[in-house]
């Protein structure tokens, strides 16, 4: 099966040659404990086999590490590194059972205080033991950490100058560490360590953060362009509003001025006065109007109202929007069975180690035994999502 060339990869050395060789996370931090096994030992070699899968393209060969298998015994002949059939026979039954489709590509060696350059022994192991072409060998210091990495081609091992470490989900590497941790030496007391991997996995953990800071600034700006829009209507409003108090205090001055300068009219010698019944009719008209004109500012004040919800409506849509939004997805993140009982657990949002521990073991003491599993320095520096191998 064609295999889609990971996204998620941080590269390592310089890797211009040919081929491409790509290992996943977890079989880098298997060779972490590798070598934290052989140092703590203080004596070696240790070895493991390689499982992946090797794919020819139109213009690259891609070589994809994805397993690694320790060795049951790997012995020393003088100089010389020795395979027997007993270590080769339990390599089959664990690649069969935990990596059914993987093929054995390659051999892993820690061995403290050898230089990392094969011998001609160990070339000819190789090409015996690994006889296709573009498989692996790679030989690293338990102290240092330096590692060097090298392919079979032109019937020699050739020196290959950097490879790519990529993420994705494993679960085959995943379960083979966790049934043979007592195997590889894995054990609370232990530290492992990854930089590299660690600071990765902050930068992911910082994106992550990033993302979640700007979709509150987005639904901000929202909420104030709608406010401003708010504010804007109720300015036009309240201008229209102070028009027409305007028009009717002018109204009502002229009509008082009226009926304050003509009382009575002379005509035929004698005086007829202004009737109340005018005057109540001036009066009831300048109430009609101002009625009418405080109807029209009750009017504004309603459709202002209206605007004002509709307004905060619109604004908490996105709001919802993107609750329902994290809520589908938690919900996509979810796994069948219960998290953690099948021995990986995936971080769910607010969980911290401490609260990890209470989950899966009902106390606290195991924040330390989950760190040393997962080459976890910083226990604060979790994030949705990674998954943990539990102790």
């Amino acid at each position: 099966m064609e295999r889609q060339i990971p996204k998620n990869v941080r590269q390592i050395g310089n890797v211009s040659d040919s081929p491409k060789i790509y290992v996943e996370d977890y079989v880098d931090t298997f060779f972490t404990q590798l070598c934290e096994k052989c140092e703590k030992a203080g004596k070696g070699p240790i070895g493991a086999f390689l499982v992946g899968d090797i794919q020819q393209g139109d213009e690259e060969d891609y070589v994809y590490i994805y397993g690694a298998i320790q060795m049951h015994e790997l012995r020393l002949s003088g100089n010389e590194y020795v395979i027997d059939e007993n270590t080769w026979k339990h390599a089959y039954e664990d690649c069969k059972q935990f990596f059914e489709d993987g093929e054995m590509l390659g051999w892993f060696v820690v061995h403290p205080g050898v230089p990392l350059t094969p011998e001609a022994s160990t070339v000819r192991l190789h090409r015996k033991s690994f006889p296709k072409k573009n498989t692996v060998f790679i030989m690293k210091d338990p102290v240092e950490k330096d590692e060097t990495y090298y392919v079979h081609k032109m019937n020699d091992l050739m020196e290959i100058g950097g490879h790519y470490t990529y993420y994705e989900k494993n679960p085959c590497m995943q379960n083979y560490m966790i049934s043979s941790r007592k195997k590889n030496g894995v054990y609370p007391s232990e530290t492992v360590e990854d930089r590299a991997a660690q600071d990765f996995r902050n930068m992911v953990r910082k994106r992550q953060d990033h993302r979640k800071e700007k979709r509150p600034g987005g639904l901000m700006y929202a909420a104030s362009a709608c406010l401003v829009l708010v504010l804007i209507i109720m300015g036009v409003s309240m201008i229209n509003s102070f028009d027409r108090m305007k028009s009717v205090q002018s109204t009502l001055e002229t009509l008082a001025d009226t009926s304050g300068t003509v009382q009575t009219q002379e005509t035929s010698g004698s005086v007829t006065a202004v009737t109340s019944e005018e005057q109540t009719g001036d009066a009831d008209s300048g109430e009609t109007e101002s009625d009418a004109q405080a109807g029209d500012g009750t009017s504004a004040e309603a459709q202002t109202d209206q605007n004002q919800t509709g307004e905060s409506e619109s604004a908490s849509t996105p709001e919802a929007a993107g609750q329902e939004a994290a809520l589908q997805g938690g919900n996509a993140a979810v796994t069948e069975g219960e998290n953690g009982s099948d021995g990986v657990y995936i971080v769910e949002e607010g969980d911290t180690l401490a609260i990890i521990s209470r989950k899966m073991y009902g106390d606290v003491s195991h924040v330390d035994a989950i760190c040393r599993m997962n080459g976890i320095t910083d226990g604060n520096l979790i994030y949705v999502g990674q998954k943990l191998l539990l102790p």
